[in-house]
């Protein structure tokens, strides 16, 4: 079967490429450097002939509110009309668990959009819905940095490795359109301030954390409902310990 992963070089989508790889399917890694623009819609109808899936990781490339609303948009609209002349049977994109509680943030705004251009194509889908991932925990302490501390709000979080999620979205796209959403998250359920220490902690990081209830979350004031899934959500199997270990 011919799968499109559309950001099939990035830190998800290499990892789907090579689990769709390894299970015999045929599948192209679409992304600006090979050709294809889902922005401009260059290369998009040479790269979908043929195919039955397409797996959308694309990400804006600057998080400003405006430019990821319009790179949201303009790439939705653009991959989903080319897969719709194409006869692609399948759409599965990734997104964000709590997208639609995290709107007072540019960059949820802009994944609310592309979920709901998916969901009014004609195109079936499914979208995955994810936790943090551990990858972006470095990033997430600079973004509350002040000085020498960290300040990060105690609410709750569930986040989850990058090869679990890739796992999740390889099944996902073999499986039968949902028409509709999935919530992946990792194993375990944790203050995002403890979890931020112990990256630190483990990574020889000298900041210390300030535990912050009014702490922001990316423009977001968050509580323990905030980025956490709702039961019933498909779980990763590695802990943080575990995926430190294996980094």
């Amino acid at each position: 079967m011919k799968i499109v992963v559309i950001g099939g070089s990035g830190l998800i989508g290499s990892k789907v490429v090579l689990n769709l790889r390894r299970l015999g399917h045929a599948v192209l890694a679409a992304s600006p450097g090979s050709g294809v623009n889902t922005v401009t819609g260059e290369g998009l109808d040479a790269a979908l002939a043929g195919a039955e899936v397409v797996i959308d990781l694309a990400n804006s490339p600057s998080f400003a509110d405006q430019d990821v609303l319009d790179f949201f948009t303009a790439s939705g609209r653009n991959l989903l009309a080319a897969e719709a002349k194409a006869g692609v049977r399948h759409h599965v994109a990734l997104s964000v668990v709590g997208t639609e509680r995290l709107q007072d943030s540019g960059y949820f705004r802009g994944k609310l959009a592309q979920e709901k251009l998916i969901e009014a194509s004609p195109v079936p889908y499914t979208i995955v819905r994810s936790t943090q991932f551990f990858e972006f925990l470095g990033g997430i302490a600079q973004s509350g940095t002040v000085g020498n501390e960290v300040h990060m709000s105690p609410a709750l979080v569930q986040p989850i490795s990058s090869h679990d999620i890739a796992a999740a979205v390889t099944e996902a796209a073999l499986a039968a359109p949902i028409n509709g959403m999935l919530e992946v998250a990792g194993p375990e359920r944790v203050s995002l301030a403890s979890l931020v220490q112990r990256h630190l902690d483990a990574t020889g990081d000298t900041r210390t954390v300030a535990i912050d209830a009014d702490a922001a979350y990316f423009g977001v004031k968050l509580d323990d409902c905030s980025l956490t899934p709702a039961q019933g959500a498909r779980l990763g199997t590695a802990t943080f310990e575990a995926w430190l270990a294996g980094r």
